[in-house]
C-alpha cells in the first residue's frame, strides 16, 4: 500500500472519529436505571426520566400533628386502603399556611408503611415538583409497570395566568386514553382550593364568550381530587398544644405553664398561630435551653 493511500486511510479514520463524537453528544443518554427496593421516598428528575432516592426523609412523627384529627384520619384511611390494593381517591390538601398539609402527606406515607413492616411490596413516595408537572405523563409512564404503588407528591400546587400545565396534569388525573395507573395516585398540596388565583377565575368569567365554560374548564382540575381536606387557621388552645407536644416530645424539661406566655407573644410578632409557627418557636426555646431537639423515644 502507497504513502497516499496510507494517508488517505488516516485522514478518513480522523474524519469518522469525528463523526462519531459528533453523533454520540447528539444522541440522548441512556436514563438511569432506578432502584425501587433501595428506599420508600424518591424524587422525580426529569432531565433524566430518573427517581432519585431520599435517604433521609424531612418529616415529623403523626403524633405531633395537632389540631388536624378529622383530616388526617381520612387520609391516612385513604392511603391504607390504596396500599392494600382497595380502591381509593387522589386528594387535596389545601388551607391555611403551616398548618402541616406536606407534613401529614409524609406522616400518612410513613404510618402506612410501619404497620405494613414485613410485607413486601412497600408503598413509595414520590415527590414531584411544580415546574415539572408538564413531565407527569412520563412519570406514569415509568411506573406503570412496577409491582410497588406509588404516591405522587407535589407541594404547593397552583396555577398561575397563562399557565398551561394544569392541562397536562388534568390528562394524567383521569383523562387520556390509558388513564391513571391502578398502582398510582396523587397527593397535593395548596393554598388555593381550586389550584386557581380568584382573579383568574374572575378573569375568566367577565371575558370569556361563554363564562361559565371557561370558570369550568379551570375549576374542574379540582375536581380530579375526590377527597378535599381543609386546613383552617388553629385557635390559640390548639397552637398552645402544639407547642406543649414539641416539648414533650423533645423533652426540654419545661412546662407549657413556664412557655406560655412567651409562646403566646411569639405568634403574636408573627401575626399567625399555625402549626409552622408552634415549631419555630420550639427551635428558638431549645436554642435557648441549649439543648438538642433529639425525640426521647
Amino acid at each position: 500500500m502507497s504513502s497516499s493511500e496510507n494517508k488517505s486511510i488516516e485522514t478518513l479514520n480522523q474524519k469518522l472519529d469525528v463523526l462519531t463524537r459528533i453523533i454520540e453528544r447528539l444522541a440522548p443518554p441512556v436514563p438511569k436505571a432506578t432502584d425501587l427496593e433501595s428506599a420508600d421516598t424518591f424524587v422525580w428528575q426529569p432531565g433524566d426520566d430518573w427517581l432519585q432516592s431520599v435517604e433521609r426523609v424531612n418529616r415529623v412523627d403523626m403524633v405531633l400533628l395537632k389540631g388536624v384529627d378529622h383530616v388526617r384520619d381520612i387520609l391516612l384511611e385513604n392511603t391504607q386502603r390504596f396500599a392494600n390494593n382497595v380502591p381509593a381517591n387522589n386528594a387535596l390538601l389545601w388551607g391555611a399556611r403551616g398548618m402541616g398539609k406536606s407534613s401529614l402527606v409524609k406522616a400518612a406515607h410513613a404510618t402506612v408503611n410501619k404497620a405494613r413492616d414485613g410485607k413486601s411490596n412497600a408503598l413509595k413516595l414520590i415527590e414531584i415538583h411544580r415546574e415539572d408537572i408538564d413531565t407527569l405523563p412520563r412519570l406514569l409512564t415509568v411506573l406503570r409497570p412496577s409491582p410497588f404503588n406509588f404516591i405522587l407528591f407535589c407541594d404547593d400546587l397552583s396555577f398561575d395566568h397563562d399557565d398551561t400545565s394544569y392541562k397536562a396534569l388534568k390528562a394524567a388525573l383521569d383523562g387520556g386514553v390509558e388513564g391513571r395507573p391502578e398502582n398510582v395516585i396523587f397527593y397535593a398540596t395548596s393554598n388555593r382550593r381550586h389550584l386557581m388565583p380568584r382573579d383568574m377565575i374572575e378573569n375568566e368569567r367577565s371575558t370569556s364568550i361563554s363564562p361559565s365554560e371557561a370558570v369550568e374548564e379551570k375549576v374542574s382540575l379540582s375536581d380530579r381530587f375526590g377527597l378535599w381536606l381543609g386546613f383552617h387557621k388553629c385557635s390559640q388552645d390548639d397552637y398552645l398544644e402544639m407547642v406543649s407536644g414539641y416539648v414533650n416530645y423533645f423533652n426540654l424539661g419545661v412546662s407549657l405553664d413556664e412557655v406560655r406566655h412567651d409562646a403566646l407573644e411569639w405568634s403574636t410578632t408573627r401575626g399567625s398561630r399555625s402549626g409552622r409557627v408552634a415549631w419555630q418557636f420550639v427551635v428558638d426555646l431549645a436554642g435557648r435551653l441549649n439543648k438538642p431537639l433529639t425525640s426521647k423515644n
